[in-house]
């Protein structure tokens, strides 16, 4: 009887085991979207998004704003957005910008009228850095399904590729049992086939030649396209909560960068 429950107990304790080493890796905290490997996710509203003020030029029309994700980099010169103040949403207090130049988590755009961001009764005397802004663009929800879509492209040439890359290695691997194999058929015949001996290990060599050229332009190729699939790759939305949407306004003004020099 002990047996029999020392055998069942070491059933259970092996369970729990594959059950812990089969089981997921998932993320405990931050991301609550499924992992769609860098292709669009159908659940997601890519025409909304928030973004920080971070620098304006001198005459405060020209904008860096940082964003948490970074589709923002499928954005291009002249691409047209709108964007509110967190406390305007429910008035009319929407303005315009058009996109000068995107890079990692940052873009900068061209704003020609503050007057509508505030709202039918705001002042908006001053647009400090800092201030949070929802966007909404029409044009970067087209631009992360194009590339989505692009990404699906690239994926399938590179499946093709590393396919022929595969057949080529494959040679390489066997290339020299292949040789011997050859070599002993016609060292049994010597004598009468020492011509198809030699045309036969010459085609090999040739054969080496063209797969050592076509190796090296698939490994070139493959490395484009890896470096094409990363800029293409649709980054994972998002947080359970904007970070920025708990900071404490206290509306107090922020002076001009820099200081004036103070003299003793």
């Amino acid at each position: 009887m002990n047996l029999y429950r020392v055998g069942f107990f070491l059933f259970l304790a092996l369970r729990c085991v594959f059950a812990t080493s089969l089981s997921p890796d998932l993320p405990k905290k931050g991301v609550i979207t499924q992992d769609y490997r860098g292709f669009i996710d159908p659940n997601i509203d890519y025409t909304n998004f928030t973004g920080r003020v971070t620098d304006k030029d001198k005459t405060g029309r020209i904008l860096k704003v940082k964003v948490q994700n970074n589709n923002t980099k499928f954005f291009k010169n002249g691409d047209y957005l709108e964007f509110v103040l967190p406390n305007t949403e429910d008035q009319d207090g929407k303005c315009q910008g058009y996109v000068r130049t995107t890079e990692e988590f940052y873009f900068t755009m061209y704003v020609q009228d503050f007057s509508g961001c505030y709202g039918k009764n705001g002042t908006g005397l001053y647009f400090r850095r800092g201030t949070i802004l929802k966007f909404h663009s029409e044009t970067l929800a087209r631009r992360v399904f194009e590339a989505s879509k692009a990404r699906e492209r690239l994926l399938v040439q590179k499946a093709d590729f590393l396919k022929q890359l595969n057949e080529i290695n494959h040679f390489f691997y066997s290339y020299d049992q292949e040789r011997i194999k050859v070599t002993a058929e016609f060292d049994k015949r010597i004598n009468e086939v020492k011509e198809l001996k030699s045309k036969a290990l010459n085609r090999l060599v040739d054969k080496k030649k063209e797969n050592l050229e076509l190796q090296s332009e698939l490994m070139q190729t493959l490395n484009k396209l890896d470096t094409e699939l990363k800029h293409y790759r649709v980054e994972r939305q998002e947080l359970f909560f904007d970070r920025w949407d708990k900071d404490h306004d206290t509306g107090l003004p922020f002076g001009q960068r820099p200081m004036a020099l103070k003299l003793k």
